[in-house]
C-alpha cells in the first residue's frame, strides 16, 4: 500500500554554491511538469521540496528562484517548504537553474516531488461531478504513466484530503470523517456521492493509491 500522497524520491544532482544554497538544472524539474501538459491532468501540479535524510520532514527553504543569464524569477515557497515551477520549454532551452537557499546543509536534504491538486481546485463545497473530475485527473495520470511503466506505477483507489490543522476531527453532513486532519474518499463512495461539505477548504488533495 502506498500512502495517498504520491511522492517520487529523486536524487539531488546539483552544484553546491555554499553550505546552504544549491543550483539544480531547470530541465530536471521540466521533465516532471511537462507530463501534466494536457487537459486530462489540468487540475494537477508537482510540488517540489527537500526531505531531511533520516527524519522524513521537509528541510526549511529560505527562498527559491529560477535563474538565467538575463533574469532571476522568484518562486513562491509555501509554509511547508514546497514550491512549484512553470512549464516553460524556453527555460529549458536557456539552461536555466533553480536556485534554492536552505537553512540546513544541502548534503542532508534530498529532493522530493509530490503530485497534488492545484490550489484553484481546493474549496469548501464539492459536487459529485467535481469530485469525479479530480479522481479522473489522477487516474488519467497514473494510466498514462503506467502505459510504459506498468511494473512501477500504482493504481488510484480514491482521493485523500489533507487539512492544515493536523488535529482536526470532523464528521461531514454526507458521512465521511476527517480524522487527525485527513479525510479519505474511496472510489466507491465518490461514485455514489451527492456532494461533499467540508468545514473549510483543504490544504491539498492527493491520490490514494495501491500497488
Amino acid at each position: 500500500m502506498i500512502r495517498a500522497a504520491f511522492i517520487l524520491a529523486c536524487s539531488l544532482v546539483s552544484s553546491v554554491v555554499s553550505a546552504e544554497t544549491v543550483n539544480v538544472e531547470y530541465s530536471r524539474f521540466y521533465s516532471h511538469v511537462k507530463k501534466l501538459d494536457n487537459e486530462d491532468t489540468q487540475a494537477l501540479q508537482f510540488a517540489f521540496g527537500f526531505v531531511r535524510v533520516g527524519e522524513g520532514r521537509l528541510c526549511a527553504i529560505e527562498s527559491a528562484s529560477i535563474v538565467t543569464d538575463k533574469k532571476t524569477m522568484a518562486l513562491e515557497v509555501t509554509d511547508e517548504y514546497r514550491f512549484t515551477v512553470p512549464d516553460e520549454k524556453a527555460l529549458k532551452l536557456a539552461n536555466a537553474l533553480v536556485r534554492i537557499s536552505l537553512t540546513e546543509a544541502a548534503n542532508v536534504c534530498d529532493m522530493s516531488v509530490q503530485l497534488e491538486t492545484k490550489p484553484d481546485y481546493l474549496k469548501q463545497y464539492y459536487t459529485k461531478d467535481e469530485l469525479m473530475f479530480l479522481y479522473d485527473q489522477y487516474e488519467a495520470f497514473f494510466n498514462e504513466m503506467g502505459s510504459f511503466l506498468s511494473f512501477m506505477m500504482p493504481s488510484v483507489k480514491g482521493l485523500m484530503l489533507q487539512f492544515t490543522d493536523k488535529n482536526l476531527d470532523f464528521i461531514t453532513p454526507q458521512g465521511p470523517h476527517i480524522n487527525n486532519g485527513i479525510m479519505q474518499l474511496d472510489k466507491a463512495w465518490i461514485n455514489e456521492a451527492k456532494g461533499l461539505t467540508l468545514p473549510h477548504a483543504p490544504l491539498r488533495i492527493t491520490a490514494m493509491a495501491s500497488s
